[in-house]
């Protein structure tokens, strides 16, 4: 380990030193090799012999009373084989499906339309011109209803009810959640020297990914098995869903999950596209293959964010927190779709006190129905903690501005040491372990801070531009979702599975149930194998993204994959190693309790030439070599991980933007992110997933929302109004590291898909916020456009109301 924490590549925390090709280290990605020459395997790709193509009518009205759907000119088309609507939904039992979230949604609408371009029919052609032409035949007789998009009058008496649906149902709200001790942080706040309050807003955004979303639905009423070939990042939990909605039992049901560019949450529920394309294939009898196009997608599939949220911090004079007290209005669109633990209808919101020590805290969380599009995903987050990082950034350093303290100090003085892990929250949530001083130390000094502050100074005393702004964010993330005591989604429990089989060559192949979506899986979980056996990591085949040929468990998302798969992975590894300790022991005629381990090899203690290899041991594992009473042959194992705990990864970042005040715009010149994630098995791939998600943090911070007009028609489904971070926008990012491993994963790896994500956007906000501060600015919300900071230098109020604002 370095002076400043951190790790050489490779570098086990045991001290045992990887290898590139047998372990951790930087190992260049298996998967690439097809990607880089176009051999991917999309949904898009898929072409199954008589396959037909289904196109989805979608309502012009954010909240419409639905009267009338004529189909009779749309089923008259010769190239069309069905229509299908609500009412034939309903005659199936099929109109509503259960969310995520124990809600129902409508497939097809039967009664009302509750959000622009929610799903009114779907035909079935023979090509996918054919039935987008048939759509324009269906004649749909609207009675318009006025909409409500504002979280914030959602729950006024006059409001319209959303979910009339629901019997007895008068109003718009969802639920009600709180965590913490709000009597005792009342008490702290009573008790403060200075308290600080600050509205704040994280808006609705979109995941985006690079496929949209896609099913190719193919119901053989031969073998009465159905196939489904789709964009999933839990094929199991989806076919879970399928079996319990269509009667079907699981054996019966196929989920195959191939290549489906990227996910971020977006591609964790089901939506009415996914059914009605299987209703299309059992009614023509023949697969039906169903792609939304990108304004489908950015309408209509799950959202993120879309948190209104008012935290108070209560303090002493010289900077120490006590208190920390949070109310949020959670718009949840029209139907509650939410991907999370249910257990939590707020997801895991309880790391809202970040990464500081304070001895009390509260948040009460409200959810309501608005006329958007439902979902709410983990988009590069584990279930709401990229909101609760913002939120308490974000207000560290609106108690900076109040007290006059330098922001890092301020952080400095409050975070959690090193001696206070295991640290139990004022919300009861167990931190694993952590050094968060030395992690913010490696940052302000990558950065240089002091020299930039000085910088900083001197241009403010000679009035020189642009306008200079250095941010802070310390984050605490809390991945690997699967403990049982604490999680669930539908009843089903978070645990994932995992099978190793080693052939008599000692070549392996390993069966995981989590998918990947780029993130390298086929790499990393080979290279755990590698490590815990001591063999090539091309000898190892990682399998995923069938239901048929893979173990049962909950899917890609909330940085769970690593955390949880990755530790079921090294269990299983583990097994394998200690059975073939077992069968080494016959091979060299000594007890398996005389025979000690080195990478690839068991051999006698003491007399290391005295030894066997795993190849050498799964020829004779497979052969004829006799073993000890009790054992059987082969080196195969099975298991399921149920994580004892959540992982909590940190970071330190320090954004460095400059403000142009004629014009607006803002360039972030540098960033330092300083990750901690544990312990590192593939160093490349962990910088890759930073290096995304601190691009998602520029996205976020500076350029996107979904908005939508007063009447709910939705200002963002292009990607000439939603925009997407490129390269021009974003610096070369500087990145740094410490490794406090995991106490209780196998591997001591924490996982970091989602952390630059969750840390980047307070960084880059505060950085802003800083460079204003000669204008009197204190807080602005996302997204920091152009036209934003202009507005606030001329004293003029931010709009979050518009696309391009």
């Amino acid at each position: 380990m370095s002076e400043n924490g951190q790790h050489p590549d490779g570098q086990h925390p045991d001290g045992q030193a990887g290898n590139g090709h047998h372990g951790f280290g930087r190992v260049p990605r298996k998967e690439d090799a097809r990607f880089i020459r176009g051999r991917g395997n999309y949904v898009d790709d898929i072409k199954l012999p008589g396959m037909l193509y289904g196109a989805i009518l979608r309502s012009p009205h954010a909240h419409a009373r639905l009267v009338s759907v004529d189909t009779t000119a749309a089923e008259a088309h010769p190239q069309v084989r069905a229509v299908i609507t609500g009412e034939t939904l309903t005659g199936l039992n099929l109109a509503w499906m259960p969310t995520l979230s124990n809600d129902v949604q409508a497939v097809l609408a039967t009664d009302k339309v509750r959000y622009q371009g929610q799903e009114v029919a779907f035909v079935v052609a023979e090509t996918h011109y054919a039935a987008r032409d048939a759509l324009e035949l269906i004649d749909v007789d609207y009675e318009a209803l006025p909409p409500v998009v504002d979280a914030r009058k959602a729950l006024d008496d006059d409001a319209p009810v959303i979910r009339d649906d629901v019997e007895g149902r008068t109003d718009n709200h969802i639920f009600d959640w709180e965590a913490g001790d709000a009597e005792h942080t009342d008490r702290v706040f009573g008790e403060a020297e200075v308290v600080v309050a600050q509205d704040v807003l994280y808006p609705r955004v979109h995941p985006a990914p690079l496929e949209t979303c896609g099913i190719v639905a193919d119901m053989d009423k031969v073998t009465g098995k159905l196939t489904v070939h789709t964009t999933t990042q839990a094929p199991h939990a989806h076919r879970t869903v399928y079996a319990l909605v269509a009667g079907l039992p699981e054996h019966k049901i196929r989920v195959v999950s191939p290549d489906i560019g990227g996910g971020f949450g977006n591609k964790v529920g089901i939506y009415p596209g996914y059914v009605c394309a299987i209703v299309g294939s059992i009614v023509t009898g023949r697969p039906v293959k169903w792609i939304e196009d990108r304004s489908e997608n950015l309408m209509t599939t799950s959202f993120a964010r879309d948190y209104h949220m008012r935290g108070e911090i209560a303090a002493t004079r010289d900077g120490r927190i006590r208190g920390l007290r949070v109310k949020v209005l959670a718009d949840h669109g029209a139907f509650n779709g939410t991907a999370q633990p249910t257990k939590f209808p707020a997801g895991f919101f309880h790391v809202f006190t970040g990464s500081y020590d304070i001895e009390a805290a509260h948040c009460a969380v409200t959810g309501v129905y608005t006329n958007k599009a439902p979902g709410g995903v983990a988009y590069a987050c584990s279930f709401r903690i990229t909101e609760a990082a913002y939120l308490v950034e974000r207000l560290v350093d609106v108690l900076a501005a109040e007290l006059g303290a330098d922001p890092a100090e301020l952080r400095m003085r409050n975070l959690l040491r090193a001696e206070q892990f295991p640290y139990s929250t004022a919300t009861g949530w167990e931190y694993d372990s952590g050094d968060y001083p030395r992690t913010l130390r490696t940052a302000l000094d990558i950065a240089g801070y002091d020299e930039l502050r000085a910088e900083q100074a001197g241009r403010r005393e000679r009035g020189e531009g642009p306008l200079m702004g250095i941010g802070i964010s310390f984050f605490t993330e809390a991945v690997g979702a699967g403990p049982r005591k604490h999680m669930d989604i539908l009843g089903l429990g978070m645990a994932d599975g995992a099978e190793l089989r080693v052939h008599p060559t000692g070549k392996a192949v390993l069966r995981i149930s989590v998918q990947t979506q780029g993130q390298g899986h086929e790499t990393t979980f080979a290279q755990i194998v590698a490590h815990e056996l001591g063999i090539p990591v091309d000898d190892v085949e990682v399998v995923h993204g069938d239901t048929d040929q893979t173990p049962f468990g909950l899917g890609t998302y909330g940085s769970r994959s690593t955390p949880v798969s990755g530790a079921a992975t090294a269990v299983v590894a583990r097994k394998v190693r200690e059975r073939a300790r077992i069968v080494a022991g016959a091979m060299l005629e000594a007890s398996p309790e005389d025979l000690e381990w080195t990478p690839g090899r068991w051999a006698v203690r003491g007399d290391p030439s005295t030894g066997v290899t795993m190849q050498e041991i799964a020829m004779a594992a497979h052969g004829s070599l006799e073993l000890p009473e009790g054992v059987e042959g082969h080196l195969d194992a099975t298991t399921v991980y149920n994580p004892p705990n959540l992982t909590y990864p940190f970071g330190a970042y320090v954004a460095v933007v400059d403000v142009d005040p004629g014009t607006g715009k803002v360039t972030v010149r540098r960033f330092v992110a300083v990750d901690d994630c544990g312990v590192r098995i593939n160093p490349m791939v962990v910088e890759g997933q930073v290096h995304g998600g601190l691009a998602d943090g520029v996205g976020m911070a500076l350029m996107q929302v979904m908005a939508f007009d007063e009447d709910g028609n939705h200002l963002g489904a292009s990607f000439m109004d939603y925009l997407l971070p490129t390269a021009v926008e974003c610096p070369s990012w500087e990145l740094g590291e410490t490794v406090t491993p995991s106490p209780h994963h196998p591997l001591g790896a924490k996982g970091v898909g989602e952390s630059a994500t969750v840390g980047s956007p307070a960084a880059i906000v505060n950085a802003v916020v800083d460079a204003l501060r000669p204008y009197g600015v204190r807080h602005a919300d996302m997204p920091l456009t152009p036209a934003n900071v202009w507005r606030v230098v001329q004293g003029r109020p931010f709009r979050t109301d518009l696309a391009i604002p």
